[in-house]
């Protein structure tokens, strides 16, 4: 209800104000008979003090009287016929005001009707925790998923290669206890497309390792579930997921798809930290650290954060877990101190010991973001000079000033 009192509120303001610009009329400038009489009565004045300086006699005095009253009449019958001509009348305007009411309000609530989310009720923090823990618990198991998912595309597989496939399936199939058989058909199944087969081989791999089964193991299930259910996460793979994770806290593949089973349930913020946390992690040309660094920015926006400069693409050492999760419960305050720390050590950094180009790019993004507009604008100043002879650099230095807002 009070979102439907503040919207009329201010449709009601508009059209208020754009009423009494109506009633109030068009100010033009002073007709051009207003000045003449002016002239006029100058004229009279003038004439007068010729007539007591005894410049001019009585019978000329008398004409030239009578000629500029007849054009003082003459001016005046203009200016009043201007004014009776000048804006709408009262009743046009009237009716104008009203349809640019109906206008402003019925055109408002018909684009909220038609865009908006009519009948949503108002969703506090805890009301939006506890729905996307409800979706957590209640999402589709993975049967149900992999019926709805577009099943992909049957792979082109040369003859030889199928006859191989279908030996091998034939071979696992006569021995079923043969562990380095189930992993070879995993492999095979999961290169041939089949993902539902390849996943169901390596469960039998995960059972026959026993408690040999790896990390590796677990995430390479969970990963082939998700790909036979179109990139789904279902509860089943978050319990595949979270064995893994709980024989390797920190491995990169199971993080990534953990981070990606939050966002899929409603809950960025903490995707968002786990994604940063195994981004600082990963290896250089890890799979998983490219899809997350690809994702990133959505993932910040959707969960409300501000992403600053990368600290692995920096050289610099980026914050703990511990420091993520501290930040995450800091006031908005503290939050904006902590980044404007950041953003003070890399220009630090850039001022003592230089940098790519990259580096002076997020700085002056990181400060547009920050609001210091002029600080960006020296920033981006003293990189232009610096790469003068790089146009690459300079293409670089320029999307991040359009991106800060300082842009020439």
């Amino acid at each position: 209800m009070t979102f439907w009192v503040i919207s009329c509120l201010i449709a009601l303001l508009v059209a208020g104000f754009l009423g009494y610009t109506l009633l109030r009329g068009r100010r033009a400038d002073e007709p051009t008979a207003a000045y003449d009489l002016r002239v006029y009565r100058e004229q009279l004045a003038g004439v007068d003090r010729d007539l007591a300086r005894g410049v001019i006699g009585e019978a000329d005095a008398e004409r030239v009287r009578t000629e500029i009253s007849r054009r003082i009449l003459a001016a005046d019958a203009q200016m009043q016929g201007d004014r009776a001509t000048s804006g709408p009348s009262r009743g046009v305007s009237v009716v104008s005001i009203a349809i640019v009411m109906l206008i402003v309000i019925g055109g408002a609530l018909a684009m909220y009707y038609r865009t908006g989310a009519v009948g949503l009720p108002d969703q506090p923090l805890t009301a939006r925790l506890a729905l996307a823990e409800e979706v957590r618990t209640n999402r589709p198991a993975q049967e149900a998923a992999e019926a709805l998912a577009t099943p992909p595309q049957p792979r082109q597989l040369e003859e030889s290669y199928a006859t191989l496939l279908q030996q091998l399936r034939d071979t696992v199939a006569a021995r079923p206890n043969d562990l380095q058989g189930h992993i070879l058909l995993t492999q095979h199944e999961a290169n041939a497309g089949n993902f539902k087969a390849a996943y169901a081989a390596q469960q039998r791999v995960i059972e026959l390792s026993v408690q040999a089964a790896t990390a590796d193991d677990y995430s390479d299930l969970a990963e082939k579930m998700i790909l036979a259910a179109g990139g789904y996460i279902s509860p089943e793979a978050e319990q595949v997921l979270a064995a893994a994770l709980e024989r390797d806290p920190r491995h990169g593949p199971a993080r990534y798809y953990w981070g990606q089973m939050l966002a899929q349930t409603g809950r960025p913020d903490l995707a968002y930290r786990v994604w940063v946390d195994t981004a600082r992690d990963a290896p250089a040309g890890a799979p998983w650290g490219d899809a997350i660094r690809a994702q990133l920015d959505e993932l910040a926006f959707r969960a409300g954060v501000f992403n600053g400069p990368d600290p692995s693409a920096l050289g610099q050492p980026g914050p703990s877990q511990e420091d993520v999760a501290a930040a995450a419960e800091m006031t908005p305050e503290e939050r904006q101190e902590m980044i404007q720390g950041m953003v003070d050590r890399l220009s630090d950094r850039l001022a003592t010991e230089g940098g790519p180009p990259q580096d002076w790019a997020r700085l002056i993004a990181a400060l547009g973001v920050l609001g210091q507009a002029q600080r960006a604008i020296d920033i981006r100043d003293e990189a232009e000079i610096l790469f003068a002879d790089n146009p690459e650099a300079l293409e670089m230095i320029d999307a991040a000033a359009l991106q800060a807002g300082i842009a020439q």
